[in-house]
């Protein structure tokens, strides 16, 4: 699956948050080649932007899993919650045909597919970026907003970035 133009990958996700009555709010900036960088451009902490992570099953399903761009998914508590004893990150190629959306970009919000959400507990109250989708733009949303509309199955799932 080639990765969308920019303007495909936006219009899908406000399409898709608008269908969910989700308020979005997409910025473009320049392109960043972390996330902390990207946290420098928009005058934000790296704690504010939240990283959706694409973790594949054992059976070939996903899920997405949203932390904090300060921590790491602990894998242990991830397996935990959502029961199972193997989670794995897939490869670039598989990322992509999972979700329609290139690492870096990936966001639930119009995914080509609705995985199940798993999110952090340290995003609840918070306004969060996150991906919009393609690269040089960001999403910002209320977690809560966010976590209503997809279902998300909220828990302690990160540990700090050692």
């Amino acid at each position: 699956m080639p990765e969308p133009t920019a303007s495909v990958a936006t219009e899908r996700v406000r399409a898709a948050a608008a269908a969910r009555d989700l308020d979005i709010e997409i910025r473009e900036r320049p392109a960043a080649d972390s996330l902390t960088a990207a946290a420098e451009l928009l005058g934000i902490p790296a704690s504010s932007i939240v990283k959706t992570l694409v973790v594949k099953r054992s059976d070939d399903t996903y899920l997405f899993a949203l932390v904090p761009g300060d921590r790491a998914i602990s894998w242990p508590k991830l397996r935990a919650v959502v029961g199972v004893n193997k989670l794995q990150l897939p490869d670039p190629a598989r990322a992509l045909a999972a979700t329609g959306y290139e690492r870096g970009t990936i966001v639930p919000i119009g995914s080509t597919t609705d995985w199940p959400v798993y999110a952090d507990e340290l995003i609840v109250g918070e306004r969060i970026a996150m991906g919009a989708g393609a690269h040089g733009y960001s999403l910002f949303v209320e977690a809560d907003d966010l976590i209503a509309a997809y279902g998300a199955i909220v828990a302690d799932i990160f540990q700090p970035v050692s």
